[in-house]
């Protein structure tokens, strides 16, 4: 075999394991895991009903609705506990969120609290948030605050 024959072989073989790789680690993430806003957008699960375009914020907010049930689990829980009053389970829940990026409708301070929603595997209380309004409003960001959507929580499976 010639020389350039061998490093041609090898440009083939390098570029396939390249592939394999790039399959796995493919295959490998969850959108559970660190999902984005608008990749919980495209989650909704099987039996979850679609979002109602009037929920509380669509209209103000212009951002996109999603139902609760296509949210990851753990919003649903968090929701539930600020529904009932319950425990929270980090500190900093129930502060004031003060919208410096902007990305809600403009308000008073004061007007949106937040709330963490745990993300599994984390050691801190990662990016996702629950961010509610005075006027009933339920935002949700697996960001930490780059990106929202509306949360219709009378949508849930």
């Amino acid at each position: 075999m010639s020389i350039a024959g061998g490093r041609l072989r090898t440009f083939w073989l390098v570029l396939g394991l390249l592939g394999l790789l790039g399959a796995v680690l493919l295959g490998c993430s969850s959108p559970t895991s660190t999902p984005s806003a608008s990749t919980a957008q495209s989650s909704a699960k099987g039996g979850c009903p679609a979002p109602s375009k009037d929920a509380p914020g669509a209209a103000a907010s212009k951002l996109k609705v999603q139902s609760l049930c296509a949210l990851p689990p753990e919003a649903a829980q968090v929701w539930h506990t600020i529904e009932t009053g319950g425990k929270f389970a980090y500190s900093r829940d129930g502060i004031v969120f003060n919208n410096a990026e902007k990305r809600l409708p403009l308000e008073a301070r004061g007007y949106y609290h937040e709330y963490t929603v745990p993300t599994p595997g984390s050691k801190d209380r990662g990016a996702r948030r629950l961010i509610t309004g005075q006027e009933h409003e339920l935002y949700y960001t697996a960001d930490h605050y780059s990106s929202f959507v509306v949360v219709d929580a009378a949508a849930t499976g």
